[in-house]
């Protein structure tokens, strides 16, 4: 051994404090995501979304049949909920349950998908969690909004308003639109493919699997025929400069009604978005 070292035998070396806080912080912040509360709060949200879309059906439903004059958008599906004599109560349990999703999928791109063993596999699934926890981030403001009384909706509209107003807005808001379009594709691609079914663990009994898999696939695909028409209706505001024309979910929802056999349409995609609601309640 080296007489000269100040250092014992075998002793480790000493690791700044402030690497030490670190570590503990960072142990601290993946406790809290991964503890009980959270995953019974992610539980709740996974069924307010699955709520949430069968809400969204029923309002297009309405629409295919000539009779809703409720939006069919997530706005729509929570002041469809508060009509509820509890709902205002239940709008809260919406909130928290949505923010325990975005907490999860947040914890997720920090310390998920392990089990991966191809990295860009993993980064991807990673930053796929991050568009989610931002998606049920601003699902929890409008659900706020609406269990307060607050008026929801007119987003899209602004935002692409205020981009196409910017020097080169028209070809950001029509990449934006291309780009939405992409991801409805996607979405209809896991569907048929089932690709959804790889980040769950599938119940053991043979009926029960049957439905989450065919819920899962008609969902995803009605949800990525949704989202492509809202792309299309981006692309158009861009290409028309008229901001009025992107506005989302309920305007694409619309849109499809006033194609020929446009009622026949909705309605078929009306049920998918059940469908989809129903399989993220078993989810």
């Amino acid at each position: 051994p080296d007489q000269g070292s100040t250092r014992s035998a075998g002793s480790a070396p000493q690791r700044p404090a402030r690497s030490s806080a670190r570590d503990t912080a960072n142990r601290s912040a993946r406790g809290a995501a991964d503890s009980k509360t959270v995953k019974i709060g992610a539980r709740i949200g996974l069924v307010a979304y699955g709520v949430t879309h069968l809400l969204i059906g029923w309002l297009a439903l309405q629409i295919a049949l000539g009779s809703g004059d409720q939006k069919a958008n997530q706005s729509g599906a929570f002041q469809e909920l508060g009509k509820n004599p509890l709902g205002a109560v239940l709008l809260w349990v919406v909130v928290v349950g949505f923010v325990a999703i975005a907490i999860w999928r947040a914890s997720q791109v920090v310390w998920g998908f392990g089990y991966e063993s191809d990295r860009t596999t993993r980064l991807r699934k990673r930053a796929s969690s991050g568009g989610k926890a931002v998606v049920f981030v601003v699902l929890a403001v409008l659900a706020a909004r609406a269990a307060t009384g607050g008026g929801g909706g007119g987003g899209g509209q602004q935002a692409a308003a205020g981009v196409l107003g910017l020097p080169g807005g028209l070809l950001l808001v029509g990449a934006a639109g291309i780009a939405v379009m992409v991801a409805g594709g996607v979405k209809m691609w896991a569907g048929w493919k089932k690709k959804f079914l790889s980040d769950m663990t599938l119940p053991a009994d043979r009926r029960a699997r049957r439905l989450a898999e065919r819920t899962g696939q008609i969902g995803f695909i009605a949800r990525g025929v949704v989202t492509v028409v809202v792309g299309i209706l981006v692309v158009v505001a861009a290409v028309r400069f008229r901001p009025e024309e992107a506005n989302g979910l309920d305007a694409a929802l619309h849109t499809l009604a006033g194609q020929p056999f446009g009622p026949y349409l909705l309605g078929a995609v009306a049920l998918g978005l059940a469908a989809y609601g129903v399989f993220q309640i078993g989810r």
